[in-house]
């Protein structure tokens, strides 16, 4: 993408309470938050962490080349400068600035919820492109603008990275752009800046407590997608799961944001309702009932959860205006997301299946439906990830012990903590099942493949698509998918 040329006068423009010291005549080309990432003509954005304070580094930004600071308090540095109240809270809406509002020019759609996120984007993306149009994603297996992939870090990117992606997506004629916006992202401000037409809400089950203080600050972070659509863009849409406690606080909000609101479900009333549900091993096959209307929908995934995950991106669809019959195709056509609810066939007579499942919810919904495709033992491998929110690793225990008839207790990733003490908050929310406890992941997985017989079902959650295990402070490679292939290899079989 070709560097951007604005002035500092063209981007405080539309940016209230920004004051700009110096000469607003200075040529911008980009912005970051990371001195050690700047480059010549690039705003610098000077952020206050947990750690450190991105005004130290102030110095060392200007002589990589940064052309203008944004700052909480001017420095006695000779070059222009932007003050403003919370650069963090500012960054996007700067960071859009700087590359021409790219979100003016796309139909953009939010995707939030502790569960599912992934999923639905992916099925919004499928069904945009069998109606013709190019897309964009961005998400938890990384961005993609057309067939192009670029690796990313977060489920939602930091604000600069968004608005380059999103101005990149311009650049390339996309027309929509689907995003996973997380809790993190919300209370950041992540996507300050973003102008979305439509936000989905899949889900509210507990998850990052480590980060937010309870489960109502979790709550108000994921609202903020939807209370932040106040008139940004015409005719805003709110797609909410109506079977979640979450949706009538989701409901206040969007409605106070101007926002026309659509529900989906299962349990009670909504817009969109699916009803005469089959599971198989095969997917879901549901008659979706909506506005006077009904449609017959297949989708390959198995599980209840997927019949909640068509339902958003189906009701999100009809609703901004997509052809009924593209949708049905689309969604019939996609055979699974990298990681959720994966299989892996290599000529073994029971089934090996890899999910990113790491919530007591997500593991539950995930387990329930394994449990309805299985006719032998369900054997599952899991962990939880360290310097994470501790409350849950019992939890996670308790759904594996209702589901499995074997459980392999083993580590995730353990970044910081010791894998041992992870593994112990495990173990008191087990009971009524065998287990036993299997500390390297590689061997946990072996052996869970060694014991299954045929009939049986293998799950290995926690993981999903990740391609790597963070170990201290180190990630190295590890795919949960490659380790069962070798296990199953050393026990003979090969497709």
């Amino acid at each position: 993408m070709k560097k951007q040329q604005r002035t500092i006068a063209e981007i405080t423009a539309g940016i209230n309470g920004a004051e700009a010291l110096g000469d607003t005549t200075a040529i911008i080309s980009g912005i970051t938050h990371d001195s050690r990432r700047v480059t010549r003509g690039d705003l610098y954005v000077c952020i206050r962490g947990y750690k450190s304070d991105g005004h130290d580094f102030a110095g060392a930004a200007v002589q990589a080349g940064a052309a203008a600071l944004v700052v909480e308090e001017y420095l006695p540095l000779d070059i222009p400068q932007i003050k403003v109240a919370d650069t963090r809270h500012m960054m996007g809406y700067l960071a859009a600035a700087v590359y021409g509002y790219p979100a003016c020019c796309l139909e953009l759609v939010g995707v939030t919820g502790t569960n599912g996120k992934t999923t639905v984007t992916h099925l919004i993306e499928r069904i945009v492109q069998q109606c013709g149009k190019k897309t964009g994603l961005i998400g938890t297996l990384g961005s993609r603008i057309g067939d192009k992939e670029y690796p990313g870090e977060h489920t939602t990117p930091e604000s600069t990275e968004i608005q380059q992606l999103m101005a990149e997506m311009v650049s390339q004629n996309v027309q929509l752009a689907v995003m996973e916006v997380s809790s993190h992202a919300l209370d950041l401000g992540r996507v300050n800046g973003c102008l979305f037409n439509a936000g989905i809400f899949t889900n509210l089950t507990q998850d990052h407590l480590d980060y937010h203080k309870d489960m109502e600050e979790y709550l108000k972070a994921k609202s903020l997608l939807f209370s932040g659509m106040n008139g940004g863009k015409k005719n805003q849409l709110a797609v909410l799961n109506a079977d979640d406690t979450a949706c009538g606080f989701l409901k206040e909000q969007s409605k106070k944001a101007g926002c026309r609101i659509v529900t989906y479900g299962i349990e009670h009333n909504a817009d969109y309702k699916a009803g005469n549900i089959r599971l198989s091993d095969r997917g879901v096959e549901f008659t979706m009932h909506y506005r006077r209307k009904e449609a017959e929908l297949f989708y390959s995934t198995p599980g209840k959860f997927s019949v909640y995950n068509v339902l958003a991106a189906a009701a999100w669809a009809l609703e901004s205006g997509y052809d009924p019959d593209n949708v049905i195709k689309a969604l019939a056509g996609i055979h699974g997301v990298p990681g959720r609810f994966e299989s892996i066939r290599q000529g073994q007579p029971f089934l090996v299946i890899v999910d990113y499942a790491h919530t007591p919810d997500g593991l539950e919904n995930v387990l329930r439906t394994a449990r309805e495709i299985t006719s032998g033992k369900l054997i599952t491998v899991f962990g939880c990830g360290g310097d994470r929110d501790r409350k849950k690793r019992p939890l996670m225990g308790e759904a594996a012990s209702r589901y499995s008839d074997h459980l392999v207790v083993t580590s995730d990733n353990p970044r910081t903590e010791d894998p041992a003490k992870v593994i112990e908050d495990i173990l008191p929310g087990i009971s009524g099942v065998d287990y036993i406890v299997i500390q390297d992941r590689r061997s946990a997985i072996g052996e869970a493949s060694a014991m299954a017989e045929p009939g049986d079902t293998v799950l290995i959650a926690g993981k999903g698509h990740e391609d790597y295990q963070i170990i201290g402070t180190e990630k190295i490679h590890f795919d949960d998918r490659e380790e069962v292939e070798a296990a199953l290899r050393r026990l003979g079989y090969v497709d």
